[in-house]
């Protein structure tokens, strides 16, 4: 297959920017990747900040999954424009692994919350796509390191209000039935109290109408 010159990152990212998304990342992919057949380059695709809410907000329609359904109404045709396969961590299963994927891309590392963290944005991103192009593609460097190599105090551990986050995991229920409660109101309308706690990525932290979109599908769903 024939290599490309990094326009092509360069176009995309301004397609996506169009409807608030973002390059978060591109790898070739190994074998052990469990990549497409004939994949020769892999691109991350997710938001970050209020950017892409407002564009999905002003486009929204009344369906059960809106948020996802908009995610395909937005990111097939600009995949197939760029002639990529688009793959959709809520489309399985099999669900391609995004968050392996991601650590691939050199741009996020795991977190003690066990989320991602990225090393622009923090945790206040979130992979919605991932591109699986059969061409070769010219990738950005690696990140130096991860936002929590220098975080001393992890304040994200002791934030939570029900101590949900632990050395042995992270337990949701515990999650939800907080969110439930009269007390769970400043993590549903304002965003996970642990998540907010981070003191990397401030600048990209959800409007307050995003965040309890996102609670209030969390806690309605037992996976999300």
């Amino acid at each position: 297959m024939a290599t490309t010159d990094g326009r092509v990152l360069t176009d995309l990212s301004a397609r996506l920017a169009a409807h608030g998304l973002l390059c978060l990342g591109a790898f070739a992919p190994a074998p052990e990747d469990n990549a497409p057949a004939g994949t020769r380059t892999m691109v991350l695709v997710g938001n970050a900040g209020p950017d892409m809410w407002h564009a999905f907000d002003r486009e929204r329609r009344d369906e059960p999954d809106p948020l996802d359904s908009w995610t395909r109404r937005t990111i097939d045709p600009i995949a197939e424009a760029f002639g990529a396969r688009a793959l959709y961590p809520f489309a399985g299963p099999p669900y391609p692994p995004i968050q392996r994927w991601a650590a691939r891309a050199g741009q996020a590392f795991p977190s003690p919350l066990g989320l991602m963290i990225h090393a622009t944005y923090g945790l206040w991103h979130a992979y919605r796509a991932a591109l699986a192009f059969a061409t070769e593609i010219a990738v950005p460097a690696a990140a130096a390191a991860s936002p929590c190599a220098t975080c001393a105090d992890k304040p994200c551990l002791s934030a939570c209000p029900v101590g949900a986050f632990t050395a042995t995991g992270y337990d949701s229920g515990a999650c939800r039935t907080h969110l439930a409660a009269p007390d769970g109101a400043d993590c549903m309308e304002t965003g996970c109290r642990a998540r907010r706690a981070c003191p990397a990525g401030q600048d990209y932290r959800y409007a307050p109408e995003q965040a309890l979109f996102h609670m209030t599908r969390f806690r309605e769903s037992s996976v999300r």
